[in-house]
């Protein structure tokens, strides 16, 4: 067999076959068997193992059995709920609930889902999964009130909420289904966040574990609006597919809404005034987008949906999950783990946020956000570390290592971070803006200011993508394509001499006139990496990482508010007004020899809807007329100094 073994050494050393299975039969020919064997070499390629999506998958399907029931409420409605029971019966489970506006599919006591529970490692851990429809959504009955407002006062049966509707669930499925052991946890993520945190107000006993992640607080801040001004593709995409009416119990979702071009910029901008969106597309089909539309102000209907106040006698352990780069649900996070800390004395409490966008610590690895990198796949280390742990030790007295109070990525370092409070312990620094674009540490002298002419027929773009909707992308994208702008101011510090680390929350104040009766102020806090700096491997074609202006943080104010949510006001024209831009929380170092940027505009399209600039009572009722190009000026004498204050971490 010497010629078997050397054709097996040559075929091993081809590239091609290296992951094949080799096989040689060597046999003589029949007509002369003195000859030396004739060798057949082929290779056969083993079918590939599974993917780790299709393993759990599997996984899911062999060791657990369905159920589908109807789960009654206080007032006779009855929700759909799947439930998922392993199929080992020698223990008692934990049920981890999951109630969502999205559907609980696949429906059909065959039909199993790809996965169960926050992340992939709960399947195999061993829970009670119960995924519900929320009231009026899918296959449940009763009728479906977008954030249903909470009533602290109840009557009676017909005195219902989503709190009461969490807690008839978890008493019934307590009561109902076998080998729970009597403990429940919560979870979920966006709307179904919003559950979480509603669903643990005045607590079931029962209920010991609740995780609400990206959660909606309070609809007039968070996600649809920011301080006011309206975030126009993501609300309309959403509802024109979300707010349609349901006929009946439905498996599927209502179809999307179809653009007819990939150019949202486009697209919105050729709607002109917000009106024509009803007239021309919704045509009176949407009732919550009337009712946002007849409610321009912080009035009661808004007021009605602030979760905040109500955030009491909740479960005794709460772990809220957010991302610094979630343009939809940053708010949430944030103001709910603050709200709870407040009214909750003894409650344990912990705040999670990572580098993600809205959902990415269950959606992708964590690794990078557009150009972004962040060094470490930083979702499995918050599922594994952080996650699975939170819920085995309250659910199943599991021995953990003692979680911090916050666990916070930092940005730009790009490490984990472990705080016994949020915000940590700072210090105030100002940043002032300064004549040349500079970003000064003291308030300049004299009355300067800079000023720039804002059109709303021509409004900043908000992103280089061409896209229909909000990139979550975007987050993270390099800022000069708008620092090039004339209608977008900069300043920008020295390249720093020593690292300055951020934590918490920040705040601009800005000096400001117009010639006109409104205006909208966006700010951007900026990163400006160093113009030698490599491009990474994996870079995308185009992009270069020398100068790339890094967006830290972002937020948007509409003027009108500056004074008082419920009763805006127009601006006098000419006269120089102080307007607050809060910009959330950070945690992030700008590193020695970086730069820190702050840019001004007032136009943020297609993200922000066009605010008019002339004053109307309703932008939502805003005719064409309406709008106008105006200057603007931001003030930066020492009387009127505007100003950035950052809140800064010893190092």
């Amino acid at each position: 067999y010497t010629g078997a073994v050397s054709l097996a050494q040559r075929l091993r050393g081809l590239a091609s076959i290296t992951s094949a299975t080799l096989v040689v039969a060597c046999h003589a020919p029949a007509a002369a068997p003195t000859r030396s064997p004739v060798c057949v070499a082929e290779t056969r390629t083993p079918a590939p193992p599974p993917s780790p999506a299709e393993a759990l998958a599997a996984l899911v399907r062999a060791n657990y059995d369905k159920q589908e029931l109807r789960v009654p409420m206080r007032d006779g409605t009855t929700l759909y709920t799947a439930v998922y029971t392993p199929k080992d019966r020698s223990r008692s489970y934990p049920i981890l609930l999951r109630r969502t506006p999205y559907s609980c599919a696949p429906y059909g006591a065959d039909a199993f889902p790809n996965s169960l529970g926050p992340s992939a490692p709960f399947a195999a851990a061993g829970y009670i999964f119960a995924i519900q429809d929320v009231r009026g959504t899918f296959m449940s009955d009763g009728e479906f009130v977008d954030m249903r407002p909470h009533r602290p006062v109840k009557a009676g049966p017909a005195d219902f909420d989503e709190s009461t509707d969490t807690y008839d669930t978890i008493a019934w499925l307590t009561a109902n289904i076998p080998g729970n052991n009597g403990r429940v946890g919560m979870y979920g993520v966006s709307y179904p966040g919003f559950y979480v945190a509603t669903g643990m107000i005045d607590a079931h006993p029962a209920l010991r574990a609740a995780s609400p992640q990206a959660p909606i607080a309070d609809w007039f801040f968070d996600d649809f609006h920011h301080h006011g001004a309206f975030f126009l593709p993501h609300t309309f995409n959403f509802f024109a597919s979300f707010g349609l009416p349901r006929d009946g119990r439905k498996t599927a979702w209502n179809p999307g809404f179809r653009h007819g071009t990939p150019d949202g910029y486009q697209f919105f901008l050729d709607i002109g005034p917000l009106a024509n969106l009803e007239t021309q597309h919704l045509k009176g089909q949407v009732a919550f987008w009337r009712e946002a539309a007849a409610h321009p102000n912080y009035d009661d209907f808004w007021q009605a949906r602030d979760l905040l106040p109500h955030l009491k006698q909740v479960a005794p352990a709460v772990l809220t999950v957010g991302g610094w780069f979630d343009t939809e649900d940053l708010y949430g996070p944030l103001h709910i783990y603050a709200a709870i800390e407040k009214q909750n004395p003894g409650v344990d409490n912990m705040l999670v946020m990572g580098p993600w966008g809205h959902g990415g610590w269950t959606r992708t690895t964590g690794e990078r956000l557009g150009d972004i990198t962040f060094g470490s796949k930083t979702s499995e280390h918050y599922q594994q570390a952080i996650e699975l742990p939170f819920f085995e030790h309250h659910l199943k007295d599991a021995p953990a290592r003692e979680l911090p109070e916050a666990s916070v990525f930092e940005t730009g370092v790009n490490r984990w971070r472990e705080f016994s409070q949020w915000p940590p312990p700072t210090r105030a620094r100002a940043l002032y803006f300064g004549p040349g674009e500079a970003l000064l540490a003291a308030a300049p002298g004299g009355g300067e200011f800079d000023e720039f002419i804002s059109d709303p027929h021509k409004p900043v773009p908000a992103t280089q993508d061409i896209h229909t909707g909000m990139p979550k992308e975007y987050m993270t994208e390099d800022q000069r394509f708008a620092a090039r702008r004339p209608d977008v101011l900069v300043y920008q510090t020295a390249p720093l001499t020593e690292d300055l680390t951020v934590a918490g929350p920040l705040s601009a104040e800005l000096w400001v006139s117009t010639t006109a009766d409104d205006a909208d102020w966006i700010v951007k806090l900026i990163d400006v990496l160093p113009p030698d700096t490599p491009d990474p491997e994996g870079t995308r074609r185009g992009v270069h990482l020398g100068g790339y202006q890094m967006m830290v943080r972002s937020e948007a104010f509409r003027g009108r508010f500056r004074d008082s949510y419920r009763d805006p006001k127009p601006f006098t024209p000419g006269q120089p007004t102080r307007v607050t831009v809060p910009l959330q929380d950070v945690m992030h170092t700008f590193q020695k020899g970086h730069r820190v940027m702050i840019q001004v505009q007032s136009t943020w399209f297609p993200f922000v809807d066009r605010n008019p600039q002339r004053w109307v009572a309703n932008i939502f009722a805003a005719s064409e007329q309406d709008f106008q190009r105006a200057t603007h000026r931001v003030h930066r004498g020492r009387s009127r100094a505007s100003k950035i204050t950052l809140p800064v971490l010893a190092p």
